[in-house]
């Protein structure tokens, strides 16, 4: 026992229970807020555009290196193809955690667009969660390919199903909510 500890109650081991992510509300109430949801879907479609350009860029050079490898050592150097898949997939999960592990917890295409991803009770992404949300997304990406972004249409915040699966809701950056809140107040 502690000798600052009056209480009668034993000491509490461990992580505390206050204040769980589950007995937390909501962080982003698009009733209140619609600034904070405006023009998020389309939004993520372009950062998402952006962002297969961001990963497929280093994929590309790669695989030219590869090419004007196996030409050097006479096609020795092009048994290294096979390994462009894995290359793939550690970048683009790299890529996911390293951005939306970031202070701004946003991919580079998110950032250029004006959206950052916050976890549902409204606490930053950080990299472990990024990765995992990147996982997620390609997983619904190729099972789900046509139906990804109708689940984002029926729900008010535009959560997409790996949102709702890991956790995170893609909202405006506070600089883009706070413009479309100043435009929609009159400037005032």
């Amino acid at each position: 026992m502690n000798s600052r500890d009056t209480s009668d109650e034993p000491p509490r081991i461990g992580v505390s229970t206050e204040g769980r992510p589950q007995d937390r509300p909501h962080a982003f109430d698009p009733v209140t807020q619609p600034e904070v949801f405006e023009g998020v879907l389309s939004r993520r479609v372009i950062a998402f555009c952006i962002d297969v350009v961001m990963i497929l860029g280093p994929i590309i050079l790669l695989a030219l290196l590869i090419f004007v490898l196996g030409v050097v050592t006479l096609s020795l150097g092009w048994y290294l193809f096979p390994l462009l898949g894995p290359a793939f997939i550690v970048w683009a999960i790299l890529y996911n955690a390293l951005t939306l592990g970031a202070p701004e917890s946003a991919t580079l295409g998110m950032r250029l667009v004006g959206l950052e991803m916050r976890t549902w009770y409204g606490a930053p992404c950080y990299s472990m969660l990024g990765a995992v949300h990147a996982v997620c997304f390609w997983v619904s990406l190729s099972v789900f390919t046509p139906l990804v972004l109708v689940v984002g249409l029926f729900n008010d915040r535009r959560r997409l199903a790996h949102d709702f699966l890991v956790g995170t809701v893609v909202v405006n950056s506070e600089q883009r909510a706070a413009s479309l809140r100043q435009g929609r107040n009159g400037g005032y």
